[in-house]
């Protein structure tokens, strides 16, 4: 269940920064291959803000909730979520990716 304050805090994170990434691991030092992956084919479009779940479990259950995506990481482009790894890989193949990041 998500509380009512964890919800204000993504709120607050999401709306704060134009591109977030929830991961397992740091910026640097990714402990997951996939949240890697995702910070990988993000940071060449600017600064990624970057939230380590592993550090707070609340943290780590409480976006799968918000989000109501059960696996991390999990990406978020000017407060919309986008999903995870896959997704953000996809639209990077499809070269839509710098266009949700740096709409023109």
């Amino acid at each position: 269940m998500l509380s009512d304050s964890l919800k204000a805090h993504f709120d607050e994170e999401i709306k704060a920064h134009p591109v977030v990434l929830y991961m397992k691991g740091n910026a640097l030092f990714p402990r997951c291959g996939f949240s890697a992956r995702a910070l990988e084919l993000l940071k060449p479009f600017g600064p990624v803000f970057t939230v380590d779940v592993l550090a707070d479990n609340d943290v780590r259950e409480g976006i799968k909730a918000y989000s109501n995506w059960p696996t991390i990481p999990q990406v978020y482009i000017h407060g919309q979520f986008i999903g995870g790894s896959d997704i953000v890989s996809e639209l990077a193949s499809r070269g839509e990716l710098e266009a949700l990041i740096k709409p023109s």
